[in-house]
């Protein structure tokens, strides 16, 4: 499981540093996409392989555009010695991310988010919607 948050920066050539702990998780080699809020998705390659056995379970009008969203984008990433991953610049352009990032875990994902999409994105919760998104999941 993903916990915790970590700041870091991207460097001149679009790397940013993965946290030793979610590299251990994530494995060798991992996928990176568009995620949902403008964040970019970080998934193990079970994760990844297990998603698109699922979108391949449905019917094709129903997957498309779920396909697309997460497919076209992504990439395969392989961290190098220092823990560094290469975020495309498609992939930097669509999280809006510049210099600064927060690495999430949350769960079965990591996100890479851009650090002031991720504080706007905290600013805007509040209890009672946390409160209801909780009371719908049966939590």
């Amino acid at each position: 499981m993903f916990i915790g948050t970590y700041q870091h920066s991207i460097d001149n050539k679009g790397r940013v540093i993965m946290p030793a702990k979610f590299r251990e998780e994530l494995g060798e080699s991992f996928y990176i996409t568009m995620g949902i809020n403008n964040c970019l998705f970080v998934l193990s390659k079970e994760s990844w392989d297990g998603f698109l056995d699922k979108l391949s379970g449905q019917p094709i009008s129903k997957a498309t555009d779920i396909s697309r969203f997460f497919c076209a984008g992504a990439v395969e990433a392989v961290p190098n010695a220092q823990g560094r991953v290469l975020i495309p610049e498609n992939l930097r352009k669509y999280a809006d991310i510049g210099k600064d990032v927060t690495v999430v875990g949350v769960g079965s994902r990591v996100e890479i988010w851009s650090t002031d999409r991720w504080n706007d994105y905290l600013e805007k919760q509040s209890q009672d919607s946390i409160m209801s998104a909780m009371e719908l999941l049966g939590i």
